[in-house]
């Protein structure tokens, strides 16, 4: 069983299979800055230790931001000022996402709030999102003359579409919960009042199904989603799938069925 210890940035809770991991500077609108990425780096790899955990739902503390991305202070200065930390700090922030993408629970992204920047960038990284309808939306990088980064110019666009990313890049406009979850940026919308409400609904679907072949079907679709064709797709689901058809949850769950 994994520590869960002290963070500086975060608050971690663990119950019953699921950790919940909160942004937790209200205050600043929970930013991403060094201290924020370091402490869910460390939370992902004891995550990722932890075989008792089914779900991961991460959201922001208070009721106006999930995220408001990156600290803005890190970045001002001549360039040469950031060279070469800025170019190593932007590979950890790829690679902390990269351990979020393939955690072996299913991630929930709990948007109660503005998700901008890298908070849309974390989102984007989770399995599933759910947000509150007064939501905002965006990656508004272009009003501080940057441009995305953390490898979401490939994964939003994967989400949406390139169009649509090009149109929230280029004008750095917010859009709402709505044309969020229209674009297929987020997969469900729910009243302020019963966020909590419908992200337990979406947990429990998640735990009353064979837990085992939920990891496994994560590993399949993500190995798919970045597999160069139909054929190297294929072979990989194969495999995953006879190893979960060894297992005594596939017997056990078939045989529960057919009665």
């Amino acid at each position: 069983m994994a520590a869960y210890s002290t963070y500086e940035n975060i608050v971690a809770d663990v119950d019953d299979g699921v950790v919940t991991l909160t942004l937790n500077e209200p205050d600043k609108y929970n930013p991403i800055n060094t201290e924020t990425l370091l402490d869910l780096r460390r939370a992902f790899d004891e995550i990722q230790l932890d075989r008792d955990i089914d779900v991961v739902v991460i959201t922001g503390a208070g009721e106006k931001s999930f995220s408001s991305g990156g600290d803005i202070r890190e970045y001002a200065g001549p360039s040469e000022e950031h060279d070469p930390v800025e170019r190593e700090r932007q590979d950890l922030y790829f690679d902390t996402w990269q351990k979020l993408y393939d955690l072996h629970p299913v991630t929930i992204a709990k948007i109660n709030g503005y998700c901008v920047g890298g908070g849309l960038i974390l989102m984007s990284y989770c399995d599933l999102s759910v947000s509150v309808d007064d939501a905002k939306f965006g990656v508004p990088t272009t009003d501080i003359g940057q441009i995305p980064g953390d490898g979401s110019t490939y994964r939003i666009t994967q989400l949406v579409g390139e169009q649509k990313v090009k149109e929230l890049v280029y004008t750095a406009n917010l859009i709402d919960a709505e044309e969020a979850y229209r674009i297929g940026l987020v997969n469900r919308i729910t009243p302020r009042d019963e966020l909590d409400a419908a992200v337990g609904e979406l947990v429990d679907a998640i735990q009353d199904t064979g837990r085992q072949a939920v990891k496994n079907s994560k590993k399949a679709i993500n190995y798919s989603v970045r597999a160069p064709d139909l054929e190297t797709a294929h072979e990989h689901e194969s495999q995953l799938w006879w190893e979960q058809f060894a297992t005594e949850e596939r017997e056990e769950l078939v045989d529960e069925f057919l009665e």
